[in-house]
């Protein structure tokens, strides 16, 4: 996978990740701008769980006020307002109730059922073309 990332000055360069090599330990390959490192798979869950995170943070930095909206039009991506992290994963409807699974910023997991009425307080809303 390359992903363009840029540099404090605005110069671009590739970001490559890849798995490591079959034999061996579980590496996972990472090549910036010619110079490559490589990381273990645990390691690597940590690096993408801090990005989600610092990602998250600079979102919420620039969020505005936190918006009310009813379970049946929550979308993958929109932030519940509150103490701990909790972003929609998925949004099911079933009949007149909601199944919104939800995901931690510490990566757990789990499902909740809610009346499709019911208002749901968001952090922040997902924005079209996220």
């Amino acid at each position: 996978m390359s992903i363009e990332i840029r540099d404090t000055e605005g110069r671009g360069a590739a970001l490559e990740v890849a798995p490591g090599p079959p034999e061996g330990p579980l590496q996972v390959g990472i090549r910036i701008a010619g110079a490559s490192w490589s990381c273990s798979t645990a390691v690597a869950r940590e690096l993408a769980a801090a990005l989600v995170a610092a990602a998250e943070e600079a979102e919420n930095a620039r969020s505005s006020e936190p918006v009310t909206v009813k379970a049946r039009e929550l979308l993958r991506g929109d932030v519940r307002d509150g103490d701990r992290l909790m972003t929609v994963e998925a949004v099911r409807t079933d009949g007149a109730n909601v199944q919104v699974t939800w995901t931690s910023g510490g990566g757990r997991s789990w499902s909740q059922m809610y009346e499709a009425d019911a208002d749901i307080r968001l952090r922040r809303r997902l924005r079209p073309g996220r």
